[in-house]
C-alpha cells in the first residue's frame, strides 16, 4: 500500500501521533475546566469578598427589578450585567476576573465558530 520510501511513513507516524496528542489534550481539559466546579468557585469568593457593588446588593432588603428603575438609569436582574455596566467602578480583582471569562468565551466564540481547536 505505501511505498518503501522512509520519510512518507515518518510523516504519517507523526502526524497520527499529533492528532492524538491534540484529541487527548483537549479531551483532558474539557473534563478539567468544564466539570470541576473548582475554578468558578473560587472566582465568585473572589467576586464576593473583593467587590463592594456585590455586597452592597446583599445588604438591600429587596432586590431591585429592572422595571422599577428610574428613567434614564439602569438596573439589572443579573448582578454580573450590573458588574459590566459599572465597569469603570470595580475594583482591579473583579475586573481580572470579568476580562478573563469575558476573553474566554469571545475566543471560544471566535475559534470554534471558524472550525479550530478551542476546549
Amino acid at each position: 500500500m505505501w511505498p518503501l520510501d522512509p520519510s512518507r511513513k515518518e510523516v504519517l507516524g507523526f502526524a497520527v501521533s499529533c492528532r492524538v496528542l491534540t484529541l487527548v489534550l483537549q479531551v483532558l481539559t474539557r473534563f478539567l475546566c468544564s466539570s470541576t466546579p473548582i475554578v468558578y468557585w473560587f472566582s465568585a469568593h473572589l467576586l464576593q469578598d473583593q467587590e463592594p457593588l456585590l455586597r452592597s446588593l446583599e445588604t438591600v432588603p429587596w432586590k431591585p427589578l429592572a422595571g422599577d428603575s428610574p428613567p434614564g438609569c439602569q438596573v439589572p436582574r443579573n448582578s454580573i450585567l450590573g458588574l459590566l455596566y459599572n465597569w469603570k467602578t470595580c475594583s482591579p480583582v473583579t475586573r481580572c476576573i470579568l476580562g478573563y471569562f469575558l476573553t474566554y468565551w469571545l475566543l471560544g466564540l471566535l475559534l470554534h465558530c471558524n472550525f479550530l481547536p478551542w476546549t
